[in-house]
């Protein structure tokens, strides 16, 4: 996965690595252009940036890392006073808020920039399989860009947009639906909105992906005192209890794994802590039936939703210990997932895009193997492959769904329900 940066309004230490503003210490924010760095003198990266701001608004840095206040404008510079003491860290990002609120500021900034692109031709390059979008206004930078994968990349390249701007959250349906799934940024987007809204956001979002059946991964300052410490806080185990009891499909970590002394303990924690929360769901039977909206447009798609609906819902009344689901693209597969079912979904598949896409579903364990017209035999060898890792036993009971259409089969409905008792 790549992930852009985006256009957004940033800082410029200059030799700086980090800056400690002081209470009541004077800065001047300009976008003169000067080699090395000045005191007490922040470089921002776009001409316009002081448009419309006024004498007494803020300046925040990276939501809340330090805040100023504007004392004036100086040419297309602004003279400010911190308030708030903090660390300026390098590309740091900056938001402009009057009267406690944020401004609604349109800089017609493209979502994606020069950069972006030159990293989208090079992850291209590297045969990357997802590409997160940062800072998407609106669908039509993610449609613009799955047009242009098509014509250029062989693969099957999945595009996620980060929810993590005012504009987004207007525009969240239409996003979704044009992408093919979520990150929630929760960092950045609690630059843009109170923080005591990001739970109820985060959880709105999740159900619109759920009905949509768009995969949602919730990221940003999981587990983030492990970046220091080898232990997390209490709230923060919370915090991904929280989000896996949402029924989000996939949690990521961030400055975590990527820079911190104790990554793979993070990564420990993340799993032990969801795989509990998950048991916990299950046995408390929390699950409450998600009123489902209909997607398929043709005859064929709404029997395959509906098809995955009852199957769920078999599957859950029955207590079987397994879904088992033969998949070319995937779409059963997600759709089986949408309903978040209490048994694991085993998805087989012999196509690798595939494969990999159905990682970020719920619940959902993929497997790469060859598929034949002779479903039997598809059963039989997948339940030995299945039976050999130890994840399912003699007398298990197993459903299995299929949408394989045989080759010699003319264009129809070839879509089955079985339950079967492993031998």
């Amino acid at each position: 996965m790549i992930d852009t940066e985006g256009n957004q309004i940033q800082v410029d230490l200059g030799s700086s690595s980090s800056v400690k503003a002081e209470e009541d210490s004077i800065w001047y924010f300009t976008t003169e252009k000067f080699e090395g760095s000045r005191l007490f003198t922040i470089q921002a990266n776009y001409e316009g940036f002081s448009e419309g701001v006024n004498s007494g608004d803020e300046i925040v840095i990276d939501g809340g890392m330090a805040t100023f206040e504007v004392i004036e404008k100086v040419g297309n510079g602004l003279r400010c006073k911190c308030t708030d003491p903090g660390l300026l860290l390098p590309r740091a990002k900056l938001s402009f808020w009057r009267d406690g609120k944020l401004l609604g500021r349109d800089y017609d900034l493209p979502t994606l920039s020069t950069k972006d692109w030159s990293d989208i031709v090079f992850g291209i390059s590297e045969n990357i399989d997802f590409i997160a979008v940062s800072f998407v206004k609106d669908a039509e930078a993610i449609t613009h860009l799955r047009d242009y994968l098509t014509t250029t990349s062989s693969k099957a390249i999945k595009v996620l947009a980060k929810i993590e701007s005012l504009e987004s959250l207007r525009r969240l349906e239409e996003i979704v639906e044009a992408s093919d799934g979520i990150m929630i940024a929760r960092g950045d987007l609690g630059v843009e909105i109170p923080l005591e809204q990001i739970p109820s956001v985060q959880k709105d979002i999740t159900y619109v992906c759920r009905q949509l059946n768009k995969p949602v991964i919730v990221a940003s300052q999981l587990l983030e005192s492990m970046v220091e410490y080898p232990t997390p806080t209490r709230a923060e185990v919370a915090d991904v209890s929280e989000a896996v009891r949402q029924y989000a499909d996939a949690l990521m970590l961030s400055g975590e794994s990527a820079i911190g002394s104790y990554g793979m303990k993070a990564l420990s924690v993340l799993r032990t802590t969801s795989t509990r929360m998950e048991q916990s769901c299950r046995e408390e039977n929390r699950q409450t039936l998600l009123h489902q909206r209909k997607l398929g447009a043709s005859l064929p798609d709404q029997i395959a939703e509906q098809i995955c609906n009852c199957a769920v819902e078999m599957a859950d009344n029955l207590g079987v210990d397994a879904i088992f689901v033969y998949t070319r693209h995937g779409k059963m597969a997600s759709l089986l997932s949408r309903n978040r079912p209490n048994p694991p979904i085993f998805a087989f598949t012999n196509d690798n895009s595939t494969q990999m896409a159905l990682n970020l579903q719920w619940g959902v364990t993929p497997l790469l193997t060859d598929l034949s017209d002779d479903m039997e035999g598809n059963v039989k060898k997948t339940v030995e492959l299945i039976k050999a890792k130890g994840m399912i036993k003699k007398d298990d009971a197993i459903l299995v769904v299929s949408d394989i259409i045989p080759i010699s089969t003319a264009q129809t409905i070839f879509q089955s329900i079985q339950v079967m008792t492993i031998t």
